[in-house]
Order: structure tokens, then sequence, then C-alpha cells
């Protein structure tokens, strides 16, 4: 038995814990594994669905919030690489945006993070356009430890950080049309995300890039 104490929630074992037990050995112990977390055809959509609800209301509160704070300027940290790579291949950036999209609905909190299809402020940085096949996809975020993190999950992303005086003017996005071709021997033993799957993260108050 375990006990939780303290602001930061540290467990301390109690006295039936302490107690002396025998020590047993099990061959039917399995070896651990590690696997991978797909959302289901059937459960992706309510889940979906769901948080999308969550997400948008949140976004909504962030404008609201920016707008009530203009000419202050705040800072916005990003990711960004090709939008082959980021919404098509990488199948842990869609398990790691997912499941902090379901941690966000459960505790309430208000969403600091979204997907934007060939950025504006890229222009800002000459430098990684340059290394960038198009378009483009960014992951942006109030949170710069957030996104240090998910670099170091995704490897193959550029990042860096600018500031900006409204949502809007962050997040601001070009007209962009997706094509992605559909592998033809999916040879995994889950489901292949849809395409489309991005359009949860994008800001309701930007307009979403066309999607094929």
């Amino acid at each position: 038995m375990w006990s939780v104490t303290g602001a930061l929630g540290v467990a301390v074992p109690t006295a039936a814990a302490c107690r002396t037990k025998p020590f047993l050995v099990s061959s039917s112990l399995p070896p651990k594994q590690t696997k991978k977390l797909h959302l289901s055809p059937l459960q992706s959509p309510l889940l979906t669905s769901h948080f999308s609800a969550s997400f948008k209301t949140a976004a909504t509160s962030s404008v609201e919030q920016q707008s009530d704070n203009k000419g202050e300027s705040t800072k916005y940290y990003f990711l960004v690489a090709n939008a082959k790579f980021m919404l098509d291949e990488e199948e842990h950036f869609q398990e790691q945006l997912f499941e902090r999209l379901r941690y966000y609905g459960e505790h309430e909190k208000e969403l600091d993070f979204w997907l934007v299809i060939e950025p504006k402020f890229l222009d800002k940085f000459p430098k990684i356009s340059q290394r960038l096949r198009r378009p483009a996809v960014a992951l942006v975020s109030t949170n710069g430890s957030w996104i240090t993190f998910m670099k170091l999950r995704l490897d193959r992303v550029l990042a860096e950080s600018f500031e900006a005086t409204s949502l809007n003017e962050a997040l601001a996005s070009n007209p962009t049309t997706l094509e992605f071709d559909k592998p033809k021997n999916w040879v995994a033993p889950y489901p292949k995300y849809e395409s489309g799957w991005w359009e949860t993260f994008l800001p309701k108050e930007i307009p979403e890039s066309s999607v094929v």
C-alpha cells in the first residue's frame, strides 16, 4: 500500500507495505513489451468529435484572452517540417497530439498548441525556409518545454520561436491544398490514420487549408 502526500504528490509506503513478504518467483510473468497506441476506426470519430469540441472552445477562449491584451507580445515556440513527413508518415506525431488532447480534455486545461499549415511566420526565418520541402506544417505552442520534448521525439524537424501580439497573427497561414498518396501495401497490423486527422488541431478562427 502507498499513500500520496505533499503538494508534489510524493508516494510514501505505508506500514503494511514495509512488512517483510516471502520471496515469490513466477515463471509466468510475460516480458515487458512496448505497444504502439492507435485509435481504432470505431473509436476515432467519437474521441475526435468530443475532444475537437473542447479544443475549439479552448481556442476561442485563447483568442478572446489575446484580444484583451492587445499590444502585449506573447512568445510562441514551434517546430516545423515537411507536411508529408509530419502529417502522413510520422505516426508518433499523431499519437502524441491525440494523447495530449485527451489529457487536456480530461483535466479541463486550456489548450495551448495548434497545427499551422504553411505558416506565414516562416517568412521571418529564411534560413529555415530554405531547408524545408513544401508544403510545410508547424506545431506551435506557448509551452516551450513541450516543444523541446516534441523535437526530441520527432528528430527530423526544425525548431525556433517568435513573438506576436495576437493569436491570429501567430497562426496565420497561406491557403494550401494537401494531397497524400495512399500506400499501396500497408503491412502494419493496425489501420493507418485517415487523411484529414490534423483538422482537429487547426485553430477555428484561422482559415483552414483546403484538404483533398
